[in-house]
Formats: structure tokens, sequence, C-alpha cells
């Protein structure tokens, strides 16, 4: 039986005049849930003796309502976001949540209420989606904000010498432009809830105070249930079982580099190529063993904190960072130590040299080099929160099913006479069979495969960057994509350090890679970077890219720096030298969703 065409609407004789341009206005940038919402207020006012007035503000916002904008780079910013918007939201308030890159920069004009919650990527930067707001904001195109009313979060790391600078700068810049503070910026450290719940309550409190004297909509009912969550979370994460833990650098490599397999059958967890997997690891016994030895503690005595009570030596190996230091315990060690070097070094004045030792020393590096004696409970209360890791998935459940796979560079090294380790990483090397780790998905919305699995693709990531995309290879061959991929790679060493090289060989074999370039720095005496060989192959990218590709960068901060500067090159070059289209070119490619990044 052949399907009936659907029947062609019917507008109603009351909906004429300048009422679609009002409509086309109200519906102006909001997203699919403020579509659902919206849909539903209308079925209630259908079902009213008289509809009331709708209190139209400028800018087409159905009602009053709050904004709650966001810039995130791993997730923190916009789970502070959604939870903001929840809380608005069961308070009885409208409120909208909109990605940064997905706001209307023309709207800010008309915006009443503003809550912004950012991220401060790196030292000082924004996060990739709020790059082009960022730069309207503090750009000469900026409106007046005289009626707007704000308050800003930040979240960062203390660690930085910019902690929250990207936070500081837009709660600076939207006063400038006239807005009026509702309350001082917040801004969180690692541990984002001890600052981001009072923030968001006095953000619901003057919402409440802002908002409820307006027209008050009718209760309605959503037209379809919200999709269910998940039931792993981060707050609730899935015990994935080792499947495989294989060496992937050679043995005459400087790195130790580990392909992980984890299986996720059972928890119904899905992914896209580019997410990130959170996981929830434990610190060595080593280290948690020499932060008790140094201190002269005993791990079994009781302590008891946040009305939890665990043997010490539990609060460090799975409750605590040992491996990351935090500014705030470094001022608390200060006093206890009464070092006046250390009060030196956390002086205003001295924050790029704080920054360099947070960076470079681990606790019991500054445990050893300023004794302090320290009790079991003022320790607990004074380290910081465990916080998981995020890794970039390496597979596509297109092929593997329920398994994750992850590519992890194991942190070793020796400094101030001791071996030093990283944390997650040891704890993933180190799984055995029958062991497991708890984790969750983390979703990364601005690095996926293009929906038109015809355009082109090109791939930019060295070292443990090249993660992601053995996923999208992996992901456009399942789905048969047309469109041609170009992968470039660097390392130290061909022999020892190209990560999945057979497979890369496979895929050129099967075409699902046509190019892939390579640069191993070590492997003759000038050091050779992948950002040479963008240059190299300049005339060629540019002009795939001016065909439509997709570009993506994954690896550490200073490489995507670094890319970034040989992309502008190159674009500069083929367009006759000038920078600033060059700028604008990349810009442009950032804001149609073409030029992604996943640095960290």
């Amino acid at each position: 039986m052949s399907a009936q065409p659907l029947p062609t609407p019917t507008v109603p004789p009351s909906f004429g005049g300048e009422k679609p341009a009002l409509l086309a206005r109200l519906v102006d940038g909001l997203d699919a849930s403020g579509l659902w919402w919206l849909s539903g207020y209308a079925a209630g006012l259908a079902q009213l003796p008289a509809p009331p007035a709708l209190a139209l503000l400028p800018g087409g916002a159905g009602a009053p309502r709050a904004t709650v904008l966001y810039g995130s780079q791993t997730g923190n910013a916009r789970r502070a976001a959604e939870r903001l918007v929840h809380d608005l939201e069961g308070a009885g308030l409208a409120a909208r949540l909109v990605r940064a890159d997905a706001f209307p920069t023309r709207d800010l004009v008309t915006e009443r209420l503003l809550y912004i919650v950012i991220s401060t990527q790196g030292d000082g930067d924004p996060p990739d989606d709020a790059i082009g707001f960022v730069e309207f904001l503090c750009g000469k195109r900026a409106p007046a904000l005289s009626g707007l009313k704000f308050a800003v979060l930040g979240l960062g790391d203390s660690s930085y010498a910019q902690f929250c600078g990207i936070a500081r700068r837009i709660d600076a810049r939207l006063a400038e432009l006239g807005a009026t503070r509702l309350f001082a910026a917040g801004e969180a450290d690692l541990d984002v809830d001890t600052v981001a719940q009072p923030w968001s309550a006095a953000a619901v409190d003057h919402a409440r105070a802002l908002l409820t004297t307006a027209a008050t909509a009718p209760n309605v009912t959503a037209l379809r249930p919200p999709p269910a969550p998940s039931a792993w979370t981060r707050e609730r994460p899935f015990a994935a079982g080792l499947l495989a833990n294989q060496r992937l650098s050679g043995r005459n490599s400087a790195k130790d580099v580990r392909h992980i397999e984890l299986s996720l059958a059972g928890s119904g967890l899905r992914y896209e190529p580019g997410d990130a997997l959170g996981v929830w690891q434990h610190n060595p016994p080593a280290v948690r063993d020499a932060v008790l030895d140094v201190l002269g503690l005993d791990g079994d005595v009781v302590v008891t904190h946040d009305g939890i009570a665990l043997p010490l030596s539990h609060w460090l190996q799975s409750r605590r960072e040992l491996t990351r230091l935090s500014r705030p315990f470094l001022a608390a060690h200060a006093t206890l130590s009464a070092s006046a070097e250390l009060d030196r070094l956390l002086a205003p004045a001295q924050q790029a040299d704080c920054a360099a030792l947070l960076a470079s020393h681990q606790l019991i590096d500054v445990l050893r080099r300023w004794p302090a004696a320290w009790s079991a409970d003022a320790l607990v209360a004074a380290l910081r929160s465990a916080t998981p890791r995020l890794y970039s998935i390496a597979s596509s459940q297109k092929e593997v099913g329920d398994e994750a796979h992850l590519t992890v560079d194991v942190l070793g090294y020796e400094a101030f006479g001791h071996v030093h380790v990283g944390a997650a990483s040891r704890f993933l090397a180190d799984l055995c069979d029958g062991d497991s780790a708890s984790v969750f998905i983390e979703p990364n919305e601005r690095f996926r495969v293009p929906t038109d699995a015809s355009r082109d693709i090109v791939m930019i990531g060295p070292g443990t960057g090249v993660a992601p995309f053995r996923g999208f290879v992996q992901e456009r061959r399942a789905a048969g994509a047309r469109g041609r991929a170009w992968l470039f790679f660097g390392a130290q060493q061909f022999r020892d350090d190209f990560l999945y090289q057979t497979e890369w060989q496979e895929a050129l074999r099967r075409a699902d890679l046509q190019r892939l370039d390579l640069a191993f720095s070590r492997d003759q005496a000038e050091r050779l970077y992948v950002q040479q060989r963008l240059r190299e192959r300049g005339r060629d990218l540019f002009d795939w890219l001016d065909g439509g590709a997709h570009l993506y960068v994954c690896g550490s901060i200073a490489m995507g720096r670094d890319v970034h500067a040989a992309l502008l090159d190159v674009i500069a070059t083929q367009r006759g030298g000038d920078a600033d289209s060059a700028h604008a070119y990349l810009a442009q490619l950032q804001s149609e969703g073409r030029y992604s990044r996943d640095v960290y």
C-alpha cells in the first residue's frame, strides 16, 4: 500500500498581516528545546478562553527570559550552563540555552538578561566555540548594551597565570559597553561546583526578581517528552572492562604509547567519533604511599570530610588529586610551612613564576621541598578533589560495536631526583585482564565528521592527537563516504613512533585515505613538524579547503597554535599575501563549522 501524501496545512484567517514576520522574529535563534517549549506554550494558550497578551521582548523572545550562553572546551562549562537552565526552569522561569557559536551576535543588543558561563582555554584563550563571540564582543562592532543585565561564571585552572582570564575579560567588556553587572563574576577552579553552585543560586534569585513581574506563561504539557538521559554519567560512571592493552610505540621509543580497548557491553552508552571518554582514575599506590611517608601519616586513620568517612589512604588514592597542584593548596602550604619563598611566589606580581612552579611540581615535590606538619583532616580538606581525565575516542561504534578505544601516552619522567608519573595514564597502562575503569561519554558536538559524506576532510593529528581520526576513518568507511580524506601525522621517529602505521597503510590501499603526509622530527638533523608539511603542501591544501573540505586539528595547545599559524601562512600565500584576509578566511571556516579543533 502506498503512503498517502500529507495534507497541506491550512493557515487560519487570523494569521495574517504582520504576524508571519513576528513569528519569524519569535523563533529566530531558538534551539530545539526552545522551539519545543514554545510549541507547548502555544498549545496551552489555545486551551484558554481568551489568550493573554504576549509581552514580546525586542529581538523576538516570546516571553521575558534569561539567556544562558556558554563556551566550553571539555564540557564543564556546558554542564554548568545546563544545570543553571534546569534550575531556572525549575523556578518557573523562562530560559534558553545557547552555545556561543550558535548565538546570533545581532541579538546581543536586544537581550535583557544574560548569563555567560565560559571556560578559559590554556593560558588566557577562549574555548574554540566562543572565539567568534569573544572577538565580536571585544571588537569595534559591539553595540552599546545599556538595557542588558548580566553575570559571568568563569571556569579555569589556577595553575595557569591567566586563571579565568576570558571570563574576566568578558565581564569587564560588558560593563564597558554599558551593561549592568548583577553580581560579581564567579571564578571556578577545577573543583567547579564549589563556586558554580552558589553562583547559580544567585543567578536564579536575580532572575526571579527580574522576570516574575512579566506575564506568566500558563502551565503547558510538552508535546514530546525529552529523550531519556543515559543511565551512566560523569557522576555515575560505567565500569568498562579491559579488552586489550597493547603498546603502540617501539621498544626504542622515548614514549610509551598504549592502545586501550574497553568494553561498553550492557551499558547502552553511545558515542560519535570526535567524542571523548571520561576516565575516573586512581592515583598510583606508589604516589599515595610517598605522600603518606613524607608526612608521616597513617593511611588507616579515618577522615570525615563533607559527611563522608573513609581511611586516609582511600581519600588519597581515589578522591584527591596528587599529581596536579592547585594555587589554593600552595597558599595553605605556604602558611603551614612558614616559607618566605612560597609567600613571595604567591604574590600578585609573581603570577608567571607561580604558574611555572604549579606546572613543574607535583604535590610530593612541594612536600619534600618545603616541609610542613599536615594533619590527616587538614590535608584532605586542602587537597583538590579528584577530577576525571578526558581521552579522545579512537574508534567508531559502526565498526567496533560496544567498545571504546583509546590512544594513551603514558606520562613518566624524572624530576627533582625522583620518578614521576601521570595519574590517569599510569592507571590505564596498569590495567590487566579482569580489571575495569569507571568511564562516561563526554560529547564533543563541534568535532564531528561532516553530515554530508561527499565532503572532503583534512585531519591534522600529530602524536596521540591522531586518535579521533582513527574513528573518523572507521566511521566514513562504514558509511560509504564518497569524500576524500587527507591525514597529516607527526611524531619523533618513523621506526618507533608511527602510531597505527599498518592501519593507515591499509586505509590508503582501500582508498579510505587518499593522502597521508608524515613528519618525523628526530629522523634528520633538522627538526621537522607537521606545520612544515602544511606549508609545503600549501597549494593543494588550499584547493581542498576552497573546494569545501572540512579541516580538523587535534593535539596539544602549543601544537594547535603552531598549526593555526601555518594555516594562516598557507592561506595568505595562496590569496596574495593578505594576512587580514587569511584571518577572515579561517574565521569564516570556523563559523561554518568547517574548521574544528580539539586541543588540550
